[in-house]
C-alpha cells in the first residue's frame, strides 16, 4: 500500500529536507573530501580540503571542469553513466590512497542528474584490521582448496605396485588397460593385496587424472549414514542434519572417479539406489527435489566372494553384473613370493625416511629366507606391519631372522617360530612346518585360525579398544566388529 504523501502534515517535508541536509553535512564534515558532479560528470561543488589536496587553492577553480581533470582516476563518470553506486573503493593518488564511496543523484522521475563522492579515509591503516582479516581468510580458503584438491588426486602410480613376478606384471598390464577405458572396474582380492593402490593408479593413468578421486570405505560407515554419504542431503533433511546441507561423494567426484572400497559390505537397499545412479547418471540428494547429474567412473573393490554373496541373496545380481565389466584379481603375496625381497626393501626405505635418525636398514640372508618361507595371510599389509615392528624394536640396522621371528605368524605367540630358530641364526625352518604327528588343517581353517589369533593379539595390545585396533591394523571398524562376532572373540 502506497503512502498518501498529500495527506501528511507540512512539517514532514521540512523534517525530510533537514534530515537529508544533516546527513550530507555529517559526511562532509567527517570525510576527508566531498565533491559533486552533474549529468556530464563536471564538477559543480567540491569542499576546500579536497580541492587543496588536488592542487586547487580555491575550490571555485575546479568548478565546471571534468571530474578526471580535477581528480585523476575518478570513476564518477561511470556512476553518472550507469546510475549505480560504487559503495567502497580505493582511489590511488600521488600521495596516500583514499577509501572512497560514490553515489548517484536522481531526480523525481528516477533519472540520474549527477553524483556525489566522499573520501572516507586518507590512511588505509584505519582499515588494516578489516583488510588483514579478509586477506587471511582468502589465503586460508586458497590453501584449503589446494589441500583438498591434492587429497583428491591419485597418491599412487603403477610403479608403486612393486614386483616383477608374472602375477604382478599381469595385474599391472590389466590395470593399465583399464585406465584407458571408461567402464566400471571391479578389483577382487584378499585384504592387504594392494587393491586401493591399483585403484589410484588406474585413476592416475586415465583421462580423468586431473579430476577428483573420491574414496568411500563402505565397511567403515554405518549403514544409516551411507545414503547421505553417497548422495548428500538438503538442509534440515533429517534430525541433526547440517543447516547448510551436505554434498555427497557422487557430486564431489563429478567428472572424476569414485572408489568404493569393501563394496561387498553395502546394504541391499542402497545397492538398488547405486545401480539406478550408475544407469541414469543422476540422483536427488536426500530431502531435495534437485536433480544432480553425475559423470562418475566407478572403481569398486572387495575382499569378499561376490558370486557367493549373490547366490546367498546378500548382493544384487544386477549390480554385480553392472560392476563386473573389467575385473582385476590382485594376487596374494604367497603367489608372488619372488616380489617379497623388493617389497621389503621398498618398505624399509620408506620406514627409514620416517625416522629422525636417518638409519638405513638391511635384511640378513636368513631374514629374507624367513620372509619368503611364510604364507603371509595378511599379504602386503602384514609384511609392512612386520617390518615396521621389527624396525621399531631392533637395536641394529642389520635385521636378522631372530629379530623378525617374534612378529611373524605363530611367532607372535610363545613357543612359536621364534623359539624354533637355531642359536646360530642359521636357516630357519619353513613357516608352515608343524609337528609331524599333528593332523594338518585345511587352508581355510588355517587362515581362520590365524585371523582369529591375529585379531585377538591386536585387540589385547590395544586394551580391547576396537576403534584404535581397526586404525592400527588398517581395517574398517565395521569389518572388525563383524570378524569379532564371527570368530567369537571376547573384547
Amino acid at each position: 500500500m502506497m503512502n498518501d504523501w498529500a495527506g501528511l502534515p507540512a512539517t514532514y517535508s521540512d523534517v525530510l529536507r533537514r534530515a537529508m541536509d544533516s546527513l550530507f553535512r555529517t559526511f562532509e564534515n567527517f570525510s576527508e573530501g566531498t565533491f559533486i558532479v552533474d549529468a556530464e560528470a563536471r564538477v559543480v561543488w567540491i569542499n576546500k580540503r579536497y580541492a587543496a589536496r588536488f592542487g586547487f587553492a580555491d575550490p571555485q577553480q575546479a568548478i565546471g571542469r571534468d571530474c578526471e581533470a580535477v581528480i585523476p582516476n575518478s570513476l564518477m563518470r561511470e556512476v553518472v553513466k550507469t546510475g549505480k553506486p560504487i559503495l567502497l573503493d580505493i582511489l590511488e593518488t600521488d600521495r596516500e590512497p583514499l577509501v572512497v564511496t560514490r553515489l548517484p543523484l536522481k531526480d523525481d522521475s528516477g533519472e540520474t542528474v549527477g553524483a556525489v563522492g566522499f573520501a572516507l579515509f586518507d590512511e588505509l591503516k584505519a582499515l588494516t584490521p578489516l583488510f588483514s582479516h579478509y586477506s587471511r581468510v582468502q589465503e586460508e580458503l586458497i590453501a584449503t582448496r589446494q589441500s583438498l584438491a591434492q587429497a583428491r588426486r591419485a597418491k599412487y602410480t603403477f610403479g608403486s605396485f612393486v614386483g616383477t613376478s608374472a602375477a604382478s606384471l599381469e595385474v599391472k598390464r590389466q590395470a593399465r588397460r583399464a585406465a584407458q577405458l571408461e567402464s566400471p572396474v571391479l578389483l577382487l582380492g584378499e585384504t592387504g593385496t594392494g587393491k586401493e593402490l591399483l585403484a589410484h593408479a588406474i585413476h592416475g593413468g586415465s583421462a580423468r587424472a586431473n579430476q577428483p578421486l573420491v574414496t568411500v570405505n563402505v565397511a567403515a560407515i554405518p549403514d544409516t549414514l551411507l545414503e547421505v554419504e553417497f548422495f548428500g542431503a538438503a538442509p534440515g533433511a533429517y534430525t541433526g542434519a547440517d543447516r547448510k546441507g551436505r554434498v555427497g561423494k557422487f557430486e564431489l567426484a563429478n567428472g572424476g572417479t569414485l572408489f568404493l572400497d569393501e563394496i561387498g559390505d553395502m546394504p541391499l537397499p542402497l545397492q538398488g539406489k547405486l545401480l539406478r545412479v550408475l544407469q541414469d547418471k543422476e540422483f536427488e540428494p536426500l530431502g531435495s527435489n534437485r536433480i544432480v547429474r553425475a559423470d562418475v567412473r566407478i572403481i569398486a573393490a572387495t575382499s569378499a566372494d561376490l558370486p557367493a554373496l549373490v547366490a546367498a541373496g546378500r548382493f544384487r545380481a544386477d549390480l554385480f553384473y553392472r560392476l563386473n565389466v573389467l575385473t582385476l584379481h590382485a594376487p596374494p603375496l604367497r603367489e608372488r613370493a619372488s616380489d617379497i625381497e623388493a617389497l621389503a626393501y621398498a618398505m624399509l626405505e620408506d620406514l627409514s625416511s620416517q625416522t629422525r635418525s636417518g638409519s638405513h636398514y638391511e635384511l640378513q640372508d636368513d631374514a629374507l629366507r624367513l620372509l619368503c618361507s611364510y604364507a603371509w595371510p595378511g599379504n602386503v599389509r602384514e609384511l609392512r606391519n612386520t617390518l615396521e615392528r621389527a624396525v621399531m624394536l631392533s637395536d641394529s640396522e642389520r635385521i636378522d631372522a631372530r629379530a623378525l621371528a617374534p612378529f611373524i605368524g605363530s611367532g607372535q605367540a610363545s613357543g612359536g617360530l621364534g623359539a624354533q630358530l637355531p642359536a646360530s641364526g642359521g636357516k630357519p625352518p619353513a613357516a608352515a612346518a608343524t609337528d609331524t604327528a599333528a593332523q594338518p588343517l585345511s587352508w581355510s581353517d588355517a587362515m581362520a585360525a590365524f585371523e582369529k589369533r591375529f585379531l585377538s593379539d591386536a585387540l589385547r595390545a590395544n586394551g580391547g579398544r576396537v576403534i584404535e585396533t581397526a586404525a592400527q591394523i588398517g581395517m574398517g571398524r565395521a569389518t572388525l566388529y563383524k570378524k569379532i562376532a564371527a570368530h567369537g572373540i571376547e573384547v
